[in-house]
């Protein structure tokens, strides 16, 4: 206790870095940090039971934790969320006795942990979980009916945590390896999760569906979808075979899905152009509609966008383009690349997942409508930037950081694209950057480091100006006679982004820095200078 108060202690002199900052506490460490009751065991396995009665709005089950002992530890931490309750933990057939701060439950082993060996740890709980209040955002368990007055259920648990709803190491630094999932619902409906379907078992009024991953998965991209489901679906022949893409609609939906879903094959070309493979072959694609807008689980993504195109009939980036594809479909299927192909290891660096994924729709509109549209799109959007904090969140609690994480965060890396004047060059960083990190949780540094390396461009300046300040660079310029005087203000340290102009509809580039500089420019006589936008900076004409 003595160690999570004094991590707080830290974590309040950084405050007013983020001045909207919530005060920590130790429940926040305790589900935010890798403790050390988490560091000594690597997951490797779940076999997840639940059975869920929707008209009691009541789950209960137990979830089956194999585990690599890494060093020895005869205390194991294993998370769950009130209100529901554990009910007993066993290992090797013996009751065991555990402790529990908040929604933190410490298990004392009596099997010595040797290290290099796999145990098995089997968690019994119930009740009734959180209820979402604003899903995805607000998650938990979503209970709703469909027009025919059927259960219609879901989970969402992002930022929140999947403990909400499942006992697990519930931290991002560590996914399992693989996962059963086997859900128990009326015999009236079907349950869809993540991977695929091994088997549905028959009882007297209930069905059982044993799913299974193969691939290694994070806890939030773990789910149960429960309803009166319809199925279709197709083969797309992709950059590593067959792949299987399969849909779960309402029955009444089914006409409108038929139509509206075949972006998702569109989608898929487009994103193993950019971003290389889809990660999870051996799973396959799903789209399984909810009750909530939707969500990037993986292998299972959920949707909600009510069959039309744009952001709920909406286009966010204010251009047109935002109309061309359903935005549901688009975005959250471009967390298979980003956030379940790489994973943050810690939700401070969750802008890792959103600003790839954001910019991932304008990279889905340059594919299939050219670099003129994808360019007006993402700079269509910077009209919902707020700079009200950094990008990046606080360590060790589970804060993440501002909104800004999406289209700034898109923003950026188009301004990014840029400065490489070479577009097939990107395209294989961007595949490189899946291929590199396959299947791994990451930090924001070894992204950081990666885009350096493969750019051949010091970084370190231009993501210190737009992940931990909300400061934009301000391009200040006048005109005399033949020659243009420059600076940047607004800057961190060592900033020096060029920036691409035009004088007379003639390109040049300028290097600005801190410090005036004054350039001849290309063209004679009277001059229009124009600002190329698609960098994310503000120009100031001080010759007006």
């Amino acid at each position: 206790m003595i160690r999570f108060l004094l991590q707080i202690c830290i974590l309040l002199i950084v405050l007013p870095v983020y001045c909207q900052a919530p005060i920590f506490t130790a429940q926040d460490t305790l589900r935010g940090s890798i403790t050390d009751e988490r560091a000594w065991w690597d997951l490797s396995y779940y076999n997840l039971d639940i059975e869920v009665n929707p008209e009691e709005r009541y789950i209960s089950g137990r979830n089956t934790i194999r585990y690599k002992v890494l060093s020895e530890n005869q205390v194991i931490q294993i998370d769950l969320q009130s209100p529901l309750t554990i009910t007993k933990i066993t290992q090797d057939g013996y009751d065991l006795v555990f402790n529990s701060i908040g929604n933190a439950h410490w298990v004392t082993l009596l099997k010595p942990q040797k290290i290099g060996e796999y145990n098995e740890l089997i968690v019994n709980y119930l009740g009734r979980p959180k209820e979402a209040d604003n899903a995805p955002w607000d998650g938990g368990f979503s209970w709703s009916t469909d027009k025919n007055g059927n259960p219609f259920v879901a989970t969402s648990c992002q930022g929140l945590g999947a403990s909400v709803w499942w006992p697990n190491k519930d931290h991002m630094y560590d996914e399992v390896d693989s996962m059963a999932i086997n859900v128990t619902v009326p015999k009236n409906l079907m349950d869809v999760s993540n991977g695929r379907l091994r088997e549905i078992e028959e009882g007297a009024n209930s069905k059982t569906y044993h799913w299974f991953v193969a691939n290694p998965i994070n806890n939030y991209g773990v789910n149960v979808n429960i309803g009166d489901y319809v199925y279709f679906g197709e083969i797309f022949e992709g950059e590593n075979g067959p792949l299987s893409m399969d849909y779960y609609v309402l029955r009444d939906n089914l006409d409108l899905a038929e139509k509206q879903f075949k972006q998702a094959g569109l989608m898929m070309e487009a994103f193993e152009h950019w971003f290389g493979p889809y990660p999870f072959y051996e799973d396959g694609f799903k789209l399984v509609e909810v009750p909530y807008l939707g969500m990037e689980h993986q292998s299972s993504v959920t949707y909600g966008n009510k069959y039309q195109n744009g952001y709920l009939g909406t286009d966010l980036s204010g251009s047109g383009w935002g109309l061309k594809f359903d935005f549901i479909i688009i975005h959250e299927s471009g967390h298979e690349w980003f956030a379940n192909n790489i994973t943050y290891k810690d939700i401070a660096d969750m802008w890792i997942h959103e600003s790839f994924t954001a910019y991932s729709e304008n990279l889905y509109l340059d594919y299939y409508f050219g670099p003129e549209a994808s360019a007006e799109y993402v700079i269509g959007t910077r009209s919902r930037i707020r700079n009200d904090r950094p990008i990046i969140g606080i360590y060790g609690v589970n804060y993440k950081g501002s909104g800004d994480m999406y289209y700034k965060g898109a923003n950026m890396l188009h301004t990014l694209r840029q400065l490489l004047e070479d577009d097939e060059k990107w395209r294989q960083i961007l595949r490189g950057l899946n291929k590199e990190f396959y299947h791994q949780t990451v930090t924001t540094n070894q992204i950081e480091n990666y885009l350096s390396e493969q750019t051949n461009i010091d970084l370190t300046a231009f993501f210190n100006q737009y992940l931990r300040t909300t400061q934009i660079p301000v391009l200040e310029f006048s005109l005399q006679n033949n020659a243009i005087k420059y600076r940047y203000t607004n800057i961190v340290r060592d900033f020096d982004m060029p920036v691409r102009i035009k004088v007379n509809d003639h390109e040049q580039w300028l290097f600005p820095k801190a410090e005036w500089q004054t350039e001849n420019l290309n063209n004679k006589g009277s001059n229009e200078v124009l600002v190329d936008e698609n960098f994310y900076i503000l120009v100031k004409n001080l010759s007006d």
